[in-house]
């Protein structure tokens, strides 16, 4: 396996080509490490009543920002609203890590769209996943019957979010390393459009003008939104109301303000009132659908019934841009991940582009063991599962497995198939920085923190030709270091912004 990319060596100038550090930027990179080995800048150590006045602040000003939540007890209403949780200072990233994850973007994207248009690669993929899994096995049976059918839509529309953290070696180097890749609802590209102000304002507040400048404009829900013509058909938003509908509703805004009308629909309602015509154009209460975007549907908990089931085949067969398509959700599995992990796959996407692979290749997390390592990977896992990650072939945060729990699960499956229903992946080790974590009723106390760095890709593919592949923006979510997994809207992390350094 390549050791890829090192920050020491390569940046990026303002045409997006990489290029050697140069000697001036390589000296000043061990002390930008050892800043963020530190923690935070100084205004972290400000005075008490400082910080809890700048607390206030930014509180306010978050509100202002339309950085919002619906509240906890009452999460389908917009009656009682609250501010999105958010550090109360933005973290410290190096700028050549930064730039290295917007520039491979556009990779991402291409690879994604090329294995949702390899079956064959799919199908030896997630064999082994479907003999075990459920629910990835019902999402796959919709594929071989939209192959069987064949493919009605024409056009493929990309929105996906590559997550990264920063790992930290032995020797104080630091590099991207790939979480995972999101190919359906990706969240929080709506917030994050709006936070770079808040901090700008905390900075500004806090007599930090030079590091105000330095947080990046970030628009991802602009991004996100595709451009359509005047009077488009109707787009479908699989989901109905949800505390985080703010996030969703700045990208919608966008979409309006197109002239490109927006309706939301649950599973069941389209089961009841959706339909195909003899064309295979898909009509919800009557009304004409361009593009379905699913807001759910990436968890099992989604399809309550067959009648639920009944109405993802039914978009799926129709000629409705979906996004994603069921080929492309099955794209960001878990399993797919780790099967690119093994060496001369990502080749066969990019035959002809080693620059490609490399810089991809570069982001990828150490091995992602396989099951043909049968029990010597287990013994490594049993013997050191700190070192690792065990993960389901599960979206949504939350449903990966660490420590002492990956021997539990491990044990438990001895000698069982069900061991495949998993990858183990090696555990990023990012260097913990300190700051803030503004939530509704929390403390207001410094906390140990893990952030993790998202990138949006948008992509639009009409037939074979590629007619739209850009990079849209990025999200910084961080954590508690005592936390292992979980999300934003999952109440364990919360929204941040880069500083770069």
């Amino acid at each position: 396996m390549h050791t890829g990319l090192h920050i020491g060596y390569y940046f990026e100038d303002s045409s997006s080509r990489r290029r050697p550090m140069l000697k001036q930027e390589r000296s000043e990179l061990p002390f930008v490490l050892k800043k963020m080995a530190q923690g935070m800048p100084d205004y972290i150590t400000m005075d008490r009543a400082l910080i809890a006045d700048l607390a206030e602040v930014a509180k306010d000003e978050a509100l202002l920002q339309g950085v919002l939540m619906r509240i906890q007890e009452a999460s389908n209403s917009s009656e009682l609203v609250t501010y999105a949780p958010f550090t109360l200072f933005p973290t410290p990233v190096p700028k050549a890590v930064f730039l290295q994850a917007l520039a491979v973007q556009t990779h991402y994207n291409t690879l994604v769209d090329r294995i949702s248009q390899d079956p064959d690669f799919l199908q030896e993929a997630l064999a082994s996943t479907i003999e075990v899994d459920d629910f990835t096995a019902r999402l796959f049976r919709i594929h071989q019957q939209i192959l069987k059918e064949g493919r009605a839509q024409s056009i493929v529309l990309g929105l996906n979010r590559s997550d990264y953290m920063l790992d930290q070696a032995k020797d104080g180097s630091v590099s991207l390393k790939q979480v995972e890749i999101n190919t359906i609802a990706a969240s929080f590209g709506g917030l994050s459009s709006r936070t770079a102000d808040v901090h700008r304002h905390v900075l500004k507040v806090a007599g930090k003008l030079e590091e105000s400048r330095r947080i990046l404009d970030n628009d991802p829900a602009s991004g996100l939104a595709p451009s359509g013509p005047p009077n488009v058909r109707d787009n479908v938003y699989t989901q109905e109301f949800v505390r985080n509908i703010f996030d969703q509703r700045y990208i919608e805004s966008h979409l309006w303000k197109r002239n490109i009308p927006t309706i939301r629909k649950r599973f069941d309602n389209v089961s009841k009132t959706g339909s195909l015509d003899q064309d295979k154009k898909l009509f919800v209460d009557g009304r004409e659908v361009a593009v379905v975007y699913f807001r759910n549907g990436y968890m099992p908990q989604n399809y309550v019934s067959e009648q639920t089931w009944d109405a993802r085949l039914l978009m799926e067969r129709s000629v409705a841009v979906k996004c994603p398509d069921i080929s492309t959700h099955l794209a960001g599995t878990k399993k797919v991940q780790q099967v690119l992990a093994r060496p001369g796959v990502l080749e066969r996407f990019f035959p002809d582009q080693p620059g490609v692979v490399e810089q991809i290749r570069a982001t990828f997390a150490g091995p992602l063991h396989s099951r043909h390592e049968g029990d010597k990977t287990v013994a490594m896992a049993l013997a050191a599962p700190d070192q690792f990650v065990l993960k389901p072939q599960r979206e949504g945060g939350g449903n990966n497995i660490y420590g002492a729990e990956i021997c539990r699960v491990l044990q438990a499956a001895e000698g069982s198939s069900e061991r495949t229903a998993y990858i183990l992946m090696d555990k990023i080790q990012p260097a913990a920085v300190q700051n803030y974590l503004l939530r509704r009723d929390g403390p207001l106390e410094i906390s140990n923190c893990l952030s993790e760095l998202g990138v949006f890709g948008t992509y639009v593919r009409h037939g074979k030709d590629m007619v739209m592949n850009e990079c849209a923006g990025h999200l910084l979510r961080t954590k508690s270091s005592e936390h292992s997994d979980g999300g934003v809207a999952a109440g364990v992390a919360v929204l941040d912004n880069p500083l770069l350094v």
